[in-house]
């Protein structure tokens, strides 16, 4: 199998760590899994078209990455790194609509 294809086999986060041998805690994990595959994504987004064509070295570049967004959520959290568009909202407003403003 390919590179691409043992990629798309992939399903979870645990998969891609295990995958490219990164040591990770559980714990970790499982509260931010989501989180980690979205950076990870967003990083490989980011250096697409720097990325080699050899396999040996987009998986080094991969592992890379991955390890890279793992340590994001380490040494932080979800709330602070803000991958997901529901960090960045602004906060909600408060208004005031009076009884007699609402018409039947």
């Amino acid at each position: 199998m390919s590179f691409e294809d043992d990629m798309e086999e992939l399903e979870s986060a645990e998969d891609f760590l295990q995958y490219f041998e990164l040591e990770y805690d559980q714990t970790t994990v499982h509260v931010n899994r989501l989180h980690i595959l979205q950076r990870f994504h967003d990083y490989l987004d980011k250096g697409a078209e720097q990325l080699p064509e050899d396999e040996d070295s987009k998986r080094q570049v991969y592992k890379t990455l991955l390890a890279r967004a793992y340590h994001d959520f380490v040494d932080s959290d979800a709330q602070t790194e803000k991958v997901f568009k529901v960090f960045n909202m602004p906060d909600p407003q408060n208004v005031f609509v009076a009884l007699t403003d609402i018409k039947t």
